[in-house]
């Protein structure tokens, strides 16, 4: 634990939970996407959240129940609330810089440019800023100053397919809440109810796997693993699988192709990575075959809806199995490969998926 970062998160609430209301169609902001994508760069140590609460009473439940502290920010006759919520976090900020030299990254959840100056200041403080946004609600500003930006919308955990049919709805004040319904449901056998089967474990895995190695430089050793599975989800325990010991999952992940083992720095202690072929290959070939049966007189098939056509014929078919965050990054794989082709479709307003050059 004396070489990983020590994390300070702050979070501009009101401009995330509003980005995401009217850029993300009509959905509720959800903190686990943030959580997990921290918890493979170090150990978060503070959280903290910003804004006039009596405006968020349900996202007030869910933050309390992520261990983020609030911090009100209550409206006053003739004073700017968001200004008022903007300088005390950039105080705030800048005071844990002088007063926790331990804490080596700050994260900065906004999109908002007025921000920009408490970046550069982080900075020359020697400290690493990674900051977070909705992406058409972030300013061109800000994510040049940032040592590392990660676009929310972007994030592991969140499916953005199912708001594309939904783009006369974000104005609707009640459509919210059931949108924050059918967002959740992904995460939540992962790490708030856990289900106890190995292929749900592989997919944890695998998605942390290609985490790290997304976000780090180095080898991802075993132990290095371990510790991350716990940040996502602190009841964690690889006997609750049957196995006796980490090694011995991992082991059995690796003779089933989800990941690969190699000599690591220390004695027992492996590195790890997805393995470049194998199932990878087999995964692509069936996207092949099923675009091709699929495919019209135009030859294209809309990116929508493929997956599930994917699953009617393997029933286990999952790209986080195989370490993509997302259906969509799958299929840009496969066209990097040249197994198929994709190409954006204005006038279908979705991607279309074809076997042939465009």
């Amino acid at each position: 634990m004396d070489h990983e970062d020590r994390i300070a998160l702050f979070l501009d609430y009101e401009n995330l939970a509003l980005g995401a209301r009217d850029h993300l169609g009509g959905m509720a902001f959800d903190f686990r996407p943030v959580a997990d994508a921290l918890a493979e760069r170090g150990r978060v140590v503070v959280r903290r959240a910003y804004a006039d609460w009596s405006y968020f009473d349900e996202d007030r439940r869910m933050l309390t129940r992520s261990h983020v502290e609030l911090i009100e920010i209550p409206q006053r006759m003739g004073a700017s609330r968001k200004n008022a919520a903007d300088i005390k976090m950039a105080v705030d900020a800048v005071e844990l810089a002088f007063e926790r030299e331990y804490i080596s990254t700050f994260v900065i959840c906004t999109g908002d440019s007025d921000f920009t100056p408490l970046v550069h200041k982080l900075r020359e403080l020697n400290k690493r800023v990674i900051g977070v946004g909705v992406e058409k609600s972030t300013s061109a500003l800000l994510p040049p100053a940032c040592d590392e930006f990660l676009y929310y919308d972007r994030l592991e955990g969140l499916d953005l397919a199912p708001t594309r049919g939904r783009r006369g709805r974000p104005a609707r004040q009640p459509a919210p809440e059931p949108q924050q319904v059918e967002q959740e449901p992904e995460p939540q056998p992962e790490v708030e109810e856990p289900v106890r089967d190995v292929d749900t474990l592989a997919v944890f895995v695998a998605q942390t796997v290609a985490g790290l190695q997304g976000s780090s430089s180095g080898e991802v050793t075993a132990s290095t693993l371990k510790r991350t599975l716990l940040r996502k989800d602190p009841t964690f325990s690889e006997s609750d699988y049957g196995f006796r010991a980490f090694g011995e999952l991992l082991r059995h992940l690796a003779a089933h192709n989800v990941i690969e083992l190699a000599e690591g720095p220390a004695k027992g202690d492996p590195e790890v990575s997805l393995p470049e072929h194998g199932d990878r290959e087999v995964a692509f070939g069936l996207l092949r075959s099923v675009v091709t049966d699929l495919a019209g007189d135009d030859g294209e098939v809309p990116l929508s809806g493929l997956k599930n056509q994917l699953r009617r014929v393997r029933p286990d078919f999952s790209e986080k199995k195989l370490g993509y965050r997302s259906f969509l990054q799958f299929c840009k794989a496969a066209a990097t490969s040249g197994v198929v082709h994709l190409q954006w479709s204005p006038e279908a307003d979705d991607y279309l998926v074809t076997t042939r050059p465009s």
